[in-house]
């Protein structure tokens, strides 16, 4: 049986709460953690409001930990969390740094605990209906992918509209966008991003190792009222494959996300997103708001995601 803490009293935690609820554990989360306790979780009906984060982790009947805070605070609350042998799911960007998503990695390395880092967009059933069909060859070699992601300003949390706690668009919004990207293409070398219109609409280019180019389309500031939207759109040698959010059918990705973690943590498996992808996707998304800054495209041939389980399948299948 497991105990759960939701760390975070925000949208997001009460988004993980609803998400553990589903699975049926909505009695077994124990703690909701928040600076300044308020209402109690409709989805958490047994849990305790605390603001207290040691408090959680002396209750040796708490071992999985969904960390849904702002994103400076991830790095402290993951370490903490793996150093004390929990499972931690910790919403994304990994961090706001490259030094801190290391420090969470080593943590992670010498921890009995699983991270991971919860890029919900790889659970929308139309990114893994796209995924699926690069990776079962129909497409050939993926040569381009686009991406968009489009939003009206969100006024369910003044911390998001703060670049200085979220990063900004490019690295709280659009990483998700460069993790598909990752996932679909293999190593990024390169990124340049400009703004067009005058509304902090940005349009980033990554190059990848392979030749293979993403083009990912954000903005954050649409007008009030416009509904969230988002797509994907996959150029291979012989096919093609796309989707878009909304979609007509009701969909719970994050859900998904949670039992994805859950199955990991049970089987003592890595978890379907892995550290090494996570930080990947963060080198894009930091490196995407240097180029908009500086105006130059910036070097990421360093950057070591996990291999690309599509062109690596593909080549192999057309004996490249």
């Amino acid at each position: 049986m497991h105990g759960i803490a939701v760390v975070g009293g925000g949208n997001m935690g009460r988004t993980h709460a609803r998400a553990w609820s589903q699975l049926g554990l909505g009695e077994a989360i124990r703690f909701v953690c928040t600076p300044r306790p308020g209402a109690a979780f409709p989805h958490a009906p047994s849990a305790r409001l605390v603001s207290d984060f040691d408090e959680v982790l002396a209750d040796p009947m708490v071992d999985l930990v969904s960390v849904c805070t702002p994103t400076p605070a991830h790095a402290d609350l993951a370490i903490r969390s793996l150093r004390a042998g929990r499972h931690v799911l910790l919403e994304k960007p990994i961090a706001l740094r490259l030094d801190d998503a290391e420090a969470i990695a080593a943590a992670a390395r010498e921890s009995s605990g699983i991270v991971m880092v919860a890029h919900v967009v790889r659970f929308f059933s139309g990114y893994r209906r796209v995924r699926a069909d690069a990776e079962s060859g129909r497409l050939g070699v993926i040569r381009e992918v686009r991406a968009s992601r489009l939003s009206a300003t969100p006024t369910w949390s003044q911390w998001l509209t703060d670049d200085a706690r979220s990063g900004g668009m490019l690295v709280d919004f659009a990483i998700h966008d460069f993790d598909q990207l990752n996932l679909l293409l293999g190593r990024p070398v390169s990124v340049s991003t400009v703004e067009r219109g005058g509304i902090r609409r940005f349009e980033t280019t990554v190059e990848y190792a392979d030749g293979g180019v993403g083009h990912v389309v954000t903005c954050g500031e649409m007008p009030a009222g416009t509904s969230f939207s988002s797509s994907l759109d996959v150029v291979g040698s012989v096919g093609t494959a796309s989707c878009r959010v909304p979609e007509a059918a009701p969909d719970d990705p994050f859900t998904r996300q949670a039992e994805s973690f859950l199955r990991s943590v049970d089987a003592g498996t890595v978890p379907e997103v892995s550290i090494s992808s996570a930080i990947c996707a963060l080198q894009v998304a930091l490196a995407a708001r240097e180029s908009l800054h500086t105006g130059r495209a910036v070097d990421v041939s360093s950057a070591t995601p996990e291999p690309p389980v599509t062109n690596r399948t593909i080549r192999t299948r057309l004996g490249q």
